[in-house]
């Protein structure tokens, strides 16, 4: 744990409170780091990530588990829609896989905020291979719930 001062979320512009709320997601984000997902950039309604595909992450067909998939493109998700630092969870979410990913490849999933309405925001995330084809959709609703991920400095 860092024994630095919390900077003031409210002195923050949109930009570097949205990478401070990923930093401080990221760093007790257990799942993402054990599955060595790479947190890349991240600003307002906006979140990149990447993962390699481990020979652990292949299923019967030698192929990436769509688990495996999901899971970066939720994860990237999730830290698009935390970005203006309030609590916010997945109501509902989708996905299309597009083609197979062999072991070794390089996935990349982009989230971006189509739509933020009250306490509910839908977002779409296109996770790509390292040579740009789209390997997968993702679709998620999301909603704020009660509290921020940084909170808010005593005063």
């Amino acid at each position: 744990m860092s024994t630095q001062p919390q900077a003031d979320p409210s002195a923050m512009t949109p930009d570097e409170l949205a990478r401070a709320t990923a930093q401080s997601m990221y760093a007790a984000d257990r799942c993402s780091k054990a599955l060595g997902f790479e947190l890349l950039d991240v600003r307002p309604g906006y979140a990149r990530m990447r993962m390699t595909v481990r020979d652990d992450f292949l299923n019967g067909h030698e192929i990436c588990h769509g688990g495996l998939i999901f899971t970066l493109a939720d994860s990237t998700f999730a830290f698009a829609c935390n970005s203006y630092n309030v609590n916010t969870v997945a109501s509902g979410c989708s996905i299309e896989f597009l083609r197979p990913v062999p072991g070794g490849d390089v996935l990349t999933a982009e989230a971006v905020e189509q739509t933020l309405s009250g306490r509910t925001g839908i977002y779409d995330i296109r996770v790509t291979n390292q040579t740009g084809e789209t390997v997968a959709m993702f679709r998620g609703k999301s909603a704020q719930i009660r509290g921020s991920v940084i909170p808010p400095a005593a005063g």
